[in-house]
C-alpha cells in the first residue's frame, strides 16, 4: 500500500504545475497581494481541517461539535484514554509528509485552522480570572508546522477557527461552540481573551516571513440586530463585528507592523453589510464559497467590493464539491485575479486530496453512537481508536485522489483529458469501467447533474447517492466482492475512455452492463459511431497507440461494470 501511494503521488507530481515561489512577507498593495518584491501573488492554499478542529462530519459521527466527539470517546475509555488519543490526533494528522505532498502538488499556502484551547485555557478554566494562560505545547505544533513550511518555501496563514466561546449562532459545531456556556458576543471576558490570544501570536510570530498572515475570526453567523436572523446573513450593521476586529488588528499592531491581516464578514464570511474594511492598510477581505454557482456573477458582489474599498479579496475557503465544480470555481477566481484556499486536505470522504478510511473497529463505534451495533468493551474501543490516530488518519495510510488535484490545477486551466489509469489494450483486457479519464464535463465524461449548486438552484444538499472511489457526478457502487462500477447512468449520459494499444486490429468490445430493463447503449471510437453486433457487443478496428473511446448509456439506470476486448483473429 505504502509503494502503491508512493509511486501515485510522483505520478501526480508530473501533471501538476510547480507553484512559483514567492520571497518575503505578502502584502496588500491596492486591490492585489503582492510578495516582498512587489510581484502579484495568487494564493493556492488548501486548509487543515480536522486537525486542531474535528467536524463531526469530516469522521461521518453526525454533525456535532468536537466537545461533544470528546464526550462520547470518553464515555467509551474514560478521561486518561481519551486525553492519549487527542494526544495521537494531534501528533499523526498533518506530518511534514503532507506538507511536503501538497506543495509538490502545487500549493503555495495552507490555511491552520486553529481552536484556541490548544493555546490558552476558556475563561472559566483560568487560575487567575482576567489573566491568560499560555499553552506552549500548542504553539509548539504551530512552530513546528511553520518549519515545515518553510522547508518547502509556502506561506502558513494562521485562522482562529475555533474562537473563545464560539462565533456562531447558527453553527456551532465549526467554532465547537457549547451553547451551555458563555458565547464570544455575549461575553466581554470571552472577546478579551481573543484579542490578547492574536496579541501574543502576533508577538511570537512577528519576524516570520512565511507567516503568510493572520485570519482573525472564522465564518461569523450571528444576527446582531434579530435574534431569529441565526446566521447573520440579513445583518445591516455588523457593529459588534466591525468593533471586535478593529480591536484586535489594533492589539496585534502593537506587535507586528508586517504580517497581512484577513477579515471575515458574517454569514459565513459573506456579508459586509455595514463594515467599511477601513481598519489597517495592509489588510484583505475574505468570502467564503460553497454549492453557489461557480460563474463570475456568483462572485461579483465581492468583485465590485474589492473596487470600492480598494483592497484585495481571497476565496477564503470552497469545496465539499466535485471535479467539475473545482475546475469552474477555481477557473473563475484565476479569471478575475483573485487567490482561493480549498477545504479541506483530508477527511473521510473522495471530494479531498486524501481520504481517510478509518478501521473495522472505528466503524463498529461509529455504528454503536448511531445506534445500530453494540457497545464495543473499553480494550476493543482504545485500540481502535489508537489504530485510527496512529494509522489511519495519517499521511502514508490515507488513499489519495489524483483527480481531486487533477482538478483543481490541470483542469482549472484546460479543456483537455488525461488517462485516470493506463488503460493499455491487449488479445484480452478488461477494464474497470469506473477508470474513465479525468477532465472537464463533456470532456472527460457527461453527467446530467456533475456537481452541487443547491444553494443557488435550490434541491437536496445531498445532491448524489453515494460518494466513492472518484469525485465526479456519477454514482459508483461496489459489487459483493468489492469491486466499485458506475450505477444508474441516465440516457445520453456518457463515459471517455483512453486506450493504449499495442496490436491494431480487430476487437470485440463486451460491455459489462445490466439495468432493470433492456440495456441500450452507443459507442464512439476516435470520434466515429461504432454499430452494434448485439445490445452490449460492438466490432472494433483499433489503430496501433493511443484511441479515443466513448460510451454512453441511450436507456435510464444502467449499472456499467467492465469494459471487455478481445483480439478477433478473423
Amino acid at each position: 500500500m505504502r509503494l502503491f501511494a508512493s509511486i501515485v503521488f510522483s505520478a501526480a507530481i508530473l501533471f501538476c504545475p510547480v507553484a512559483v515561489k514567492a520571497q518575503g512577507y505578502l502584502h496588500a498593495s491596492s486591490r492585489q497581494i503582492v510578495d516582498g518584491t512587489g510581484q502579484p501573488f495568487r494564493i493556492r492554499g488548501i486548509g487543515l481541517g480536522g486537525w486542531m478542529v474535528q467536524e463531526g462530519y469530516e469522521l461521518q459521527v453526525g454533525d456535532i461539535p468536537q466537545h461533544l466527539i470528546r464526550q462520547k470517546i470518553e464515555a467509551l475509555v474514560g478521561p486518561k484514554k481519551t486525553e492519549q488519543f487527542y494526544t495521537a490526533w494531534l501528533d499523526n494528522y498533518v506530518t511534514k509528509a503532507d506538507i511536503d505532498a501538497l506543495a509538490g502538488w502545487g500549493f503555495n499556502a495552507v490555511r491552520l485552522p486553529m481552536h484556541y484551547h490548544l493555546l490558552t485555557d476558556s475563561i472559566d478554566e483560568e487560575p487567575v480570572p482576567g489573566k491568560n494562560t499560555w499553552k506552549e505545547d500548542g504553539f509548539r505544533r504551530i512552530d513546528e508546522l511553520l518549519k515545515w513550511c518553510e522547508d518547502n518555501k509556502i506561506y502558513l496563514i494562521l485562522d482562529l477557527h475555533a474562537a473563545p466561546g464560539g462565533q456562531g449562532n447558527k453553527d456551532f459545531t465549526i467554532s465547537d461552540r457549547d451553547p451551555s456556556k458563555p458565547g464570544l458576543w455575549e461575553s466581554p471576558a470571552n472577546q478579551e481573551k481573543l484579542v490578547a490570544l492574536w496579541s501574543e501570536l502576533a508577538t511570537r510570530y512577528r519576524g516570520k516571513s512565511f507567516i503568510g498572515g493572520y485570519d482573525l475570526l472564522n465564518e461569523p453567523n450571528v444576527g446582531f440586530q434579530n435574534p431569529n436572523d441565526k446566521a447573520g446573513c440579513d445583518e445591516t450593521s455588523n457593529a459588534p463585528l466591525q468593533d471586535l476586529l478593529k480591536r484586535t488588528i489594533a492589539a496585534i499592531r502593537k506587535e507586528d507592523l508586517d504580517h497581512m491581516i484577513f477579515v471575515e464578514g458574517n454569514c459565513f464570511s459573506n456579508n459586509y453589510k455595514g463594515m467599511s474594511l477601513d481598519y489597517d492598510s495592509n489588510m484583505v477581505f475574505t468570502f467564503h464559497k460553497y454549492w453557489t454557482n461557480t460563474n463570475r456573477d456568483s462572485i461579483v458582489r465581492f468583485l465590485d467590493l474589492s473596487q470600492t474599498v480598494n483592497k484585495p479579496v481571497w476565496m477564503g475557503e470552497a469545496g465539499e464539491n466535485s471535479n467539475e465544480w473545482y475546475s469552474a470555481a477555481i477557473r473563475t477566481a484565476d479569471d478575475n485575479e483573485i487567490g482561493w484556499s480549498w477545504w479541506p486536505l483530508k477527511k473521510s470522504s473522495v471530494n479531498n486530496p486524501l481520504q481517510i478510511e478509518p478501521n473495522k473497529g472505528f466503524k463498529a463505534i461509529m455504528k454503536y453512537w448511531d445506534g445500530k451495533g453494540p457497545k464495543p468493551t473499553e480494550r476493543a474501543a482504545f485500540a481502535s481508536l489508537m489504530a485510527l490516530a496512529t494509522q489511519d488518519i495519517k499521511f502514508g495510510h490515507n488513499i489519495f485522489h489524483k483527480d481531486v488535484i487533477d482538478a483543481m490545477f490541470r483542469g482549472a486551466n484546460s479543456d483537455s483529458t488525461l488517462p485516470f489509469k493506463l488503460n493499455t489494450v491487449g488479445r484480452r483486457t478488461v477494464i474497470k469501467a469506473v477508470d474513465y479519464d479525468m477532465g472537464r464535463d463533456g470532456k472527460a465524461f457527461y453527467n446530467r447533474i456533475s456537481a452541487n449548486y443547491y444553494v443557488d438552484r435550490g434541491g437536496s444538499p445531498k445532491w448524489k447517492d453515494v460518494e466513492a472511489y472518484r469525485n465526479d457526478g456519477f454514482d459508483i457502487f461496489f459489487t459483493n466482492t468489492g469491486e466499485p462500477y458506475v450505477g444508474k447512468m441516465k440516457s445520453g449520459e456518457w463515459l471517455r475512455y483512453t486506450l493504449t494499444v499495442k496490436e491494431p486490429g480487430a476487437y470485440v468490445l463486451s460491455l459489462g452492463a445490466n439495468a432493470n430493463s433492456p440495456v441500450r447503449m452507443s459507442v464512439r471510437l476516435n470520434g466515429v459511431a461504432v454499430p452494434s453486433t448485439a445490445p452490449t457487443s460492438f466490432a472494433l478496428a483499433l489503430d496501433q497507440g493511443n484511441n479515443d473511446l466513448v460510451v454512453q448509456a441511450e436507456s435510464d439506470d444502467i449499472d456499467l461494470k467492465t469494459l471487455t476486448f478481445r483480439r478477433s483473429m478473423h
